[in-house]
This record gives structure tokens, sequence and C-alpha cells, in this order.
């Protein structure tokens, strides 16, 4: 009897230990089965976002050049140049005067368009096509569309002025204006963006809402008002983040729509990048440029984060 009882332990026992054992190699198997599916990516991450960071990083200490001239570590000299260079500073300047512009009418005009068809405006299919559509073009369309429009000549930007009585315009050569022609180009190509997040954050709001005030006498515009946009804030905040640091990216559309021709009121820093580093041959330094653009859309992103925190906090 006690040897039987002593046989039973022993297997229960084994059992036991048996069990944690079996569990732990299947969490193994587990894990290296995930890696196996993440490695693709993670390589590609590596090869594609890691490895290009580093490497314009030791390469802005560097006076490389497309030339396959120098490479020599130079240390600070190609960021303490491009914070000394006026042209630099212009550059930047001409960025973020582009992003002030165009960030309000992106954001107010995205804002109207989508309440129109939220509320329903009849054939809202064809609106929200026609409204999105833009979005879908190539930059290289969007800039030659826009650059027949503002011809001097035969556009219908100065048959507008001219049915108003007012005088033509030569709308991307005149520096008063190029600037101008290529925020409204941006503004008619990208604003459909904004409308979906939009009309998307919109349809999220309990239409009880709507009904409760209704019955309280509330009219639209109070509705709106008081109901659609203070639940529009997270949206409004994430399209403003997005809006922002698609706008210090210009480069496409002012260098199609200009002709490739570098203006000192129309270029921006990612155009500066490009000249310094592919027609002026200086890659080191077009390098130390374009990280101290990454800076300032850190400092953006950041700010942002913390403006944004707060709010929450408040709440």
């Amino acid at each position: 009897m006690t040897a039987a009882t002593d046989s039973t332990r022993t297997i229960v026992t084994g059992t036991r230990t048996a069990a944690p054992a079996r569990r732990a190699g299947s969490r193994r198997r587990e894990q290296l089965v995930s890696w196996a599916f993440l490695a693709p990516f993670l390589i590609a991450f590596a090869l594609f976002l890691v490895w290009p960071i580093i490497h314009g990083i030791v390469l802005s200490f560097t006076d490389a050049s497309l030339t396959g001239a120098g490479g020599g570590f130079v240390g600070f000299a190609n960021y303490a140049e491009a914070l000394s260079d006026p042209v630099m500073w212009r550059s930047l300047w001409n960025t973020i005067w582009f992003t002030l512009l165009s960030t309000v009418p992106l954001v107010v005009i995205a804002l109207l368009m989508a309440a129109l068809v939220d509320r329903g405006l009849p054939g809202q299919w064809l609106w929200r096509l026609s409204f999105f559509m833009p979005y879908l073009l190539a930059s290289t369309v969007i800039s030659q569309i826009w650059v027949w429009i503002f011809n001097p000549q035969i556009g219908a930007a100065n048959n507008i002025l001219k049915a108003f009585g007012l005088e033509p315009l030569a709308w991307l050569q005149n520096p008063e204006t190029n600037m101008l022609s290529i925020v409204i180009a941006t503004v008619w190509w990208t604003v459909g963006f904004n409308f979906l997040l939009y009309l998307a954050a919109m349809q999220n709001i309990p239409p009880q809402q709507y009904e409760a005030a209704s019955l309280d006498g509330a009219g639209a515009w109070r509705q709106f008002w008081s109901i659609t946009l203070p639940q529009l804030g997270p949206a409004t905040v994430l399209i403003l983040l997005l809006q922002i640091l698609a706008s210090l990216k210009l480069f496409d559309q002012a260098y199609q729509m200009l002709g490739g021709v570098a203006s000192d009121t129309t270029r921006s820093i990612v155009q500066y990048i490009y000249e310094a580093g592919f027609v002026s041959y200086r890659f080191g330094y077009s390098a130390a440029i374009s990280y101290v653009f990454f800076a300032l859309i850190v400092i953006v992103g950041v700010a942002q984060a913390l403006v944004t925190r707060r709010r929450k906090e408040q709440l």
C-alpha cells in the first residue's frame, strides 16, 4: 500500500514538474515565431530609418561632397556655418511663413466643408468625392494645373480678376504674390484630408445630443457652437499637428510651380537642403542643415504634446 502511494505521488509530482516546463517551452516557441514575423519589418526599419539617421549625423560632421572629395572630420564647423548662414535663416522663415499662411485656412475650410456634409447636404457622396479627390492627385499634376490657372495671359485667376474690374497679376513671377499662389494651390490640394478627419469626428458625436438641444429650442448655429465645436477639440489638435508638420516640409509644389527657380520669397528650408547637397555638392553641410531643421520639428512636436497634455489635465 505504501509502495503504491509513493509511486502515485511520484507520477503526480513528475506531471506537475513537467507541466511548467512544457508551458515555458511553448512560450519560447511563441516568442520565436513572433520575432520571426517581426524580423522583416525590423530589418527594413534598421536599413531605411535607423541607419540613414546615424549615417546623416556622422555625415554632418564631415566635409563630404557629392563628387566624392572630402569626407574629413570638421567637427561642428557645418553647424556653425548653418547657424550664421543668412540664406538658411531666410529659407527657414519662408517655411514658417508658408506654414502660418496655409494652416489656418486648411483647418477652417476643412471644418466648414465637413459641417456642410455632416448636416445633410444633398448628394453627400458627390460632395465627399469632390472634396477629397484633389488629395489623391500627384504633386506634379497639381502644380501643372495651378501653373495654368496662374498664367498671366490665359489663366483663370486673371480672368476672374478682370471680371471684377481688377488688374491682372503675374502670380508666380511677382515676389509679392508667388508665396500666396503656392498657398492657394496647397490648400486646394490637401484640404480634403482634413475634411475627412473632421467628418469622421463629427459623425462620432451622439445624435441624441442634437435631438435634446432641438427640444430645448437650440437652432443649427447654437448646436454647432455648443455641441459640435467643443467635441472636435481632439480632432482639431490632431489636424493642427499633422498640418504643421506637413507644411514645414514644403518643397514639391513650390519647386515645380516655379520651375525649380530659387526665389528669396519662396525658397523653403527643404529646397535649400536640396540645393546645398545636389547643386553645390556639399553633402556634409546639407546634412547639418537638415538636422537643424529636424531639431525645429522636434521642438514643434514636443510643444504640441505639452499643450495637448495640459488641455487634457484641465478637462
